[in-house]
């Protein structure tokens, strides 16, 4: 009978018992909102308000980011006491293809934990700016599209006025032609703009303000300046119609040049492009393949990946950013809610990147 060669005996493992007792020394009978280093600090004082407690992120109704809510907040005198407001605009009256972005806004605010901490930027925005979900946007007729425009467009323009930062949820991507004419009424602003289509087509069936012209609209209004405008992700069928963005001078890159040239060099373009100026940054949710939000209602495959994504817009720190949106958001084609969870974490980028906007009121110290 063959005996079984004998296996080497592996060696004890040991853990450095003074390194162990120290950690129980300085962790042991710590509570969860005491840190020792001094930037975890102040950001654990600034989310923990009573001890280690924190508010249930599924309790009460959902609000965007879960800020606090004020109810018929869209008031100038609301407005002035804040550095940003979260706006929901619910009207998909623009979309050419599934329709369903109205219900957006309802989705992002549904979603229960986004945050508190930015660990790439390390910050946590709400601790360091005032904050509000000041819902949505009045419109008088659910039927009309271009009273809708209109009815965006006079809130934007009293929203500029108060001094505040816009950051919304919509609604399809004609709703960002009507905050910029609202909101950069007093002089042209740049722009970042995320996206797999350009939109900038002209007129379509008696319209030109659907979802696929808004910015055609506004560098024709005069509120946006195409030369300080990169349109960033672009693909799909229809760049025959996206001649307007070429000819009045818009940088557009691919969604495969940003793989050729890698997210350093993208950023770098467009903080180029935008230069120190007042910058709008307006995101579709279809710039993403639809492997990762399918929950749109223009998928265009060959998109973003979310990390790419938020690669992008981390890297757009220090941008003048004096409003932005998140937009065609449409939950009821995506039931894992993914579309939803991404359009909230981009949402809370845009807030992090406020923090470093030379435009917010409450600077960092």
């Amino acid at each position: 009978m063959m005996m079984a060669a004998s296996r080497p005996r592996e060696p004890a493992l040991t853990i450095d018992r003074d390194f162990l007792e120290d950690l129980r020394k300085r962790f042991g009978s710590a509570a969860g909102g005491e840190m020792e280093d001094p930037h975890f600090r102040a950001v654990a004082a600034s989310v923990f308000k009573d001890g280690d407690s924190r508010k249930w992120p599924f309790a009460d109704p959902g609000t965007f980011l879960d800020a606090r809510f004020i109810e018929n907040g869209l008031r100038p005198e609301v407005l002035e006491a804040l550095d940003v407001a979260l706006i929901g605009v619910p009207m998909d009256l623009g979309v050419t293809n599934r329709a369903g972005a109205r219900l957006g806004p309802r989705a992002v605010r549904a979603v229960e934990r986004i945050g508190p901490y930015e660990h790439v930027l390390r910050v946590a925005p709400m601790g360091g700016l005032k904050v509000a979900d000041v819902g949505d946007v009045p419109m008088r007729s659910r039927f009309g599209l271009a009273e809708c425009h209109a009815d965006i467009e006079a809130c934007y323009r009293m929203i500029a006025a108060t001094g505040v930062i816009p950051l919304s949820v919509g609604g399809d991507h004609s709703i960002s032609g009507a905050i910029l004419k609202g909101l950069a009424a007093g002089q042209p602003v740049g722009m970042i703009h995320i996206d797999a289509h350009c939109d900038t087509a002209g007129p379509y069936e008696g319209s030109k303000f659907h979802h696929g012209a808004p910015f055609r609209e506004a560098v024709l209004a005069g509120v946006l300046d195409p030369k300080r405008t990169i349109q960033i992700g672009i693909r799909g069928g229809g760049e025959y119609l996206w001649e307007f963005s070429f000819a009045s001078g818009m940088t557009v890159i691919h969604a495969e040049e940003v793989a050729e040239m890698g997210l350093k060099a993208v950023i770098a373009k467009a903080l180029e492009v935008v230069g120190a100026s007042p910058t709008y940054l307006s995101f579709d949710v279809d710039s993403l393949d639809p492997a990762f939000a399918p929950g749109t209602g223009t998928p265009e495959v060959g998109g973003l990946q979310p990390r790419e994504a938020l690669t992008l817009l981390r890297g757009f720190k220090g941008i003048n950013l004096i409003g932005g949106d998140v937009v065609e958001i449409a939950p009821q084609y995506d039931n894992t809610t993914n579309t939803a969870q991404i359009a909230a974490q981009v949402l809370f980028e845009l807030l992090c990147l406020a923090m470093f906007s030379p435009a917010v009121r409450t600077k960092l110290t």
